[in-house]
């Protein structure tokens, strides 16, 4: 009886692609554009101190990045919920498709320096404060509650693969051949994304009521958003304590961790990409596991232990001189984080109408990502004045701390 109820949790993840031609679409759109993307999030801080030779320097470039996506939130998000919710994402691809590009040229000409890299990912900040909340909303339109369970779990399984491959890749590409050859690949997958995403043209959106003034609306709709989250305090709480832990485990993980493996323990480009990849195998593990239950109970201590479990890995690392020890650190750090986000991802979907999600998407973002940018640059500057060990140690316990500080709390320890 046990096995056959196993095997038809195993099928139900056949059956996503039966049921929804739109989920097929949705999820090998984002394959081919995070394969990409993941190859430049390991090419991009290896090039960064190679030009500038500083910690510092790269906490700048991602507050560069941080900056445009959350001054943006308040408005893409409004935009998200009147406007056709796949348009957007198809216009986004092709301006990054554009921009990436023209930085892959920039690399192959060796005419790369910090004032390109800032421009850049300026522009790709900006291109990301809309397709964000527009992913989310076409994710909460596709993901039905008969497959919300098991479609978010291949979905981020799916992504936690590219995550593996694509640091993996990106190494092997920074060692053999050059930066411009990662960020031509990265531009590529966002064509292959646009492919995917015609597919997607048939949906159809509630979208909000337009009013006389438009930005007495871009106003009133923001609020609405608003209420809505005070009226679940799972939503609120999470999205102020997330506020913080963001800001230090961003931190670790943009900043302190291509300096830990690349400059102090003075390993190759490819040891950082397998050290990266670890942590997608976590993630994906984790996502196997929760996809095969339709239902979990205890999910708010459920999503917070796993924040706990990220911190305390991340914690161990700087006392790690052991690659495998070290890949295994990012194993359980990733495992932890995916935890959370799929506990957190299907809560939404089920707590938030379709007609707001764009909203409530980008003041997730917003409450979430609004001081990574400071963040950046406090990782940087504090790494340098008071040492990297000393902030990889202090950042850490910080996350351990608000974790188990969250889950005393009653809102989250009864959250269903």
């Amino acid at each position: 009886m046990l096995q056959t109820k196993q095997m038809n949790q195993w099928f139900t993840y056949f059956q996503l692609f039966k049921k929804s031609k739109h989920f097929t679409a949705l999820l090998f759109g984002q394959i081919f554009s995070l394969l990409g993307s993941s190859i430049t999030n390991v090419i991009l801080p290896i090039v960064v101190l190679q030009v500038s030779h500083s910690t510092a320097m790269m906490g700048s470039v991602m507050a560069v990045y941080m900056t445009p996506f959350v001054v943006m939130l308040p408005f893409s998000g409004v935009m998200v919920d009147k406007m056709n919710k796949v348009k957007i994402m198809f216009i986004v691809d092709i301006v990054r498709f554009i921009f990436m590009m023209i930085l892959a040229v920039i690399a192959f000409m060796g005419q790369l320096n910090m004032t390109v890299l800032f421009m850049i990912m300026f522009v790709m900040g900006m291109m990301d404060s809309f397709f964000q909340p527009a992913y989310s909303a076409v994710r909460a339109k596709v993901f039905t509650e008969d497959i919300r369970n098991a479609a978010n779990s291949l979905t981020q399984v799916s992504m936690q693969v590219l995550r593996i491959s694509g640091p993996i890749i990106g190494g092997l590409i920074v060692s053999s051949l050059s930066s411009g050859w990662g960020f031509g690949i990265d531009a590529v997958t966002y064509i292959i994304s646009l492919i995917f995403l015609f597919s997607l043209r048939t949906l159809s959106f509630q979208k909000i009521k337009e009013i006389q003034s438009e930005k007495n609306s871009i106003k009133q709709d923001f609020l609405e958003g608003i209420v809505v989250l005070k009226e679940k305090p799972w939503l609120w709480i999470t999205i102020l304590a997330f506020s913080l832990i963001n800001i230090f485990s961003g931190g670790i993980i943009r900043v302190l961790i291509p300096w830990l493996v690349n400059i102090y323990y003075e390993f190759e480009p490819v040891v950082f990409g397998l050290v990266l990849s670890s942590s997608g195998a976590g993630a994906i593990l984790c996502g196997i596991i929760f996809g095969l239950r339709k239902e979990w109970k205890k999910r708010g201590l459920l999503a917070y232990g796993g924040v706990a479990l990220s911190g305390a890995a991340l914690l161990m690392m700087p006392f790690i001189s052991s690659v495998p020890i070290l890949m295994l650190c990012m194993f359980m750090e990733g495992a932890g984080i995916m935890l959370f986000g799929l506990i957190w991802e299907t809560s939404l979907q089920e707590l938030v109408p379709e007609e707001k999600f764009g909203r409530v998407a980008s003041l997730d973002m917003l409450g979430s990502f609004a001081l990574l940018p400071l963040g950046y640059l406090i990782t940087g500057w504090l790494a340098e004045g008071m040492g990297e060990i000393f902030t990889f140690i202090l950042f850490s316990s910080i996350i351990i701390f608000i974790s188990v500080a969250v889950m005393l709390n009653e809102e989250i320890r009864g959250f269903n």
